[in-house]
């Protein structure tokens, strides 16, 4: 038995509508007033996260404090290794390396990094702290923790003319500490830092 054209066109029609409406409204709220309102309530509350926590040097923006930058010079502190490709710290492309802890891979770059760190420094004996000679999950790491910002004091020191107390000072200025008092450690940004040294007469 087919069913006639007629039935099917006045079963339709009083559903067309209030889908149509249903699907206007959605998109309005959901498409444009929400974004609006989550947008205008991050720039008034978070103004810096909203946008990029961007960090403004002598009137130029560069960098953010949410994502590290590769520092090799001797006069200057470096932050973690960075496992992205095809360039380091690359935040289009965040992520580990993935290997585990007994791939040869890891330990020649672990072993590769720590001879990097004792060429620049030969006469440091202190600990070399693990965040410097491994990369983060994100390979984006901005910061670094404190033994790894003090480990480097006496080459920054020595390359700038500094006190190594001088250097550990300026470190204890910038610590960042936990998180909601228990999350995390304590730590510096690595750019910060380096902008700050740039500064120091």
């Amino acid at each position: 038995m087919k069913t006639s054209p007629t039935i099917i066109e006045n079963v339709s029609s009083p559903m067309l509508r209030p889908a149509l409406v249903l699907f206007t409204v959605l998109t309005l709220i959901c498409g444009i007033v929400y974004p609006l309102v989550v947008t205008g309530i991050g720039k008034v509350a978070f103004a810096d996260q909203a946008a990029g926590s961007l960090i403004i040097h002598n009137g130029k923006t560069v960098g953010s404090r949410l994502i590290g930058q590769e520092f090799s010079a001797p006069q200057y502190f470096w932050g973690r290794l960075s496992a992205t490709s095809p360039m380091p710290y690359n935040a289009s492309s965040s992520g580990g390396s993935n290997f585990g802890p007994g791939n040869p891979a890891l330990i020649d770059a672990v072993k590769g990094r720590i001879a990097a760190l004792k060429a620049a420094d030969p006469g440091n004996t202190l600990s070399i702290p693990v965040d410097l000679v491994t990369a983060s999950g994100s390979g984006l790491d901005p910061e670094m923790s404190i033994a790894a910002a003090y480990y480097q004091a006496a080459r920054i020191a020595r390359e700038r003319k500094l006190s190594v107390e001088a250097v550990r000072a300026m470190i204890d200025a910038r610590q960042l500490t936990r998180s909601m008092g228990f999350f995390g450690e304590p730590r510096v940004n690595v750019l910060e830092l380096n902008l700050a040294l740039d500064q120091k007469p």
